[in-house]
């Protein structure tokens, strides 16, 4: 009877932990146990009046405790804009989180975690933001999440500073996570997403807002996203605006 009563709460746990899989375009406070690596891509194809570009990361993560996690991006890129042409590495950037805050109740649970990002000058000058800029920037943020099984709730705050260009920001982003299936074991997930950025460029006057849709898969420790973002209000010079970005992932985590 003990023997059950411990396999019930493991389980509880894993469902509690596992109901969504981590957002597509957004971020998530929840994190999966201290010692484990996962390995991810992100593909965005973004489209814009100035042309097209075709972002490719690879991802390294890894939680040294079950609260911090350190990351390491280095993407290529290829870009086919009116100016200019080719293929090139992007910004090599550098995460780090640590989860300050956490309170779990039965099936839910709510988790703050301190957010920064550091974009090394590693890419070409493509004034691409948040892709290729070849210059420094330091992002700074909060992130907090509600998850149920039924439902997950996150949402983001936090500053991106460029000391030596003007694409100083003021980002905010909310997503709302949909399962699709009952938790099950071994974990088998299909989740849709529902994702809105909101992003001030204040020294250039810039403003966008965009909701992306998305769906995921997981499956084991193995997840697939697709996403596909529009704009739903620009005030951006004409010849930069966005016209959409589809992105392509996939994570495996070990």
């Amino acid at each position: 009877m003990k023997r059950i009563l411990f396999m019930v709460l493991l389980l509880t746990i894993y469902y509690k932990i596992q109901a969504q899989g981590p957002p597509i375009t957004a971020d998530k406070p929840i994190m999966l146990g201290g010692k484990s690596f996962t390995t991810k891509t992100l593909t965005e194809i973004r489209n814009t009046e100035r042309g097209t570009s075709v972002y490719v990361p690879v991802m390294l993560h890894y939680l040294p405790t079950a609260n911090s996690l350190i990351a390491l991006h280095v993407p290529l890129i290829y870009y086919d804009l009116k100016d200019q042409n080719g293929t090139d590495f992007a910004d090599v950037k550098i995460l780090g989180k640590y989860q300050f805050y956490r309170k779990d109740a039965t099936s839910k649970t709510f988790r703050m975690v301190a957010k920064t990002l550091q974009t090394l000058p590693t890419g070409k000058e493509l004034d691409l933001m948040e892709l290729s800029t070849g210059k420094y920037s330091g992002y700074y943020g909060i992130v907090s999440g509600y998850e149920t099984l039924k439902y997950g709730i996150s949402s983001e705050i936090g500053y991106n500073w460029m000391p030596d260009g003007s694409l100083d920001e003021v980002r905010a982003k909310l997503g709302f996570g949909l399962p699709l299936l009952k938790p099950q074991y071994p974990n088998k997930q299909l989740n849709l997403y529902f994702e809105y950025t909101s992003s001030w460029l204040h020294e250039r006057e810039w403003y966008q807002l965009l909701y992306a849709q998305g769906v995921q898969y997981a499956l084991k420790n193995i997840t697939f996203d697709l996403a596909l973002q529009l704009p739903l209000a620009q005030q951006i010079t004409e010849n930069r605006a966005l016209n959409y970005s589809v992105f392509l992932g996939t994570r495996y985590t070990f």
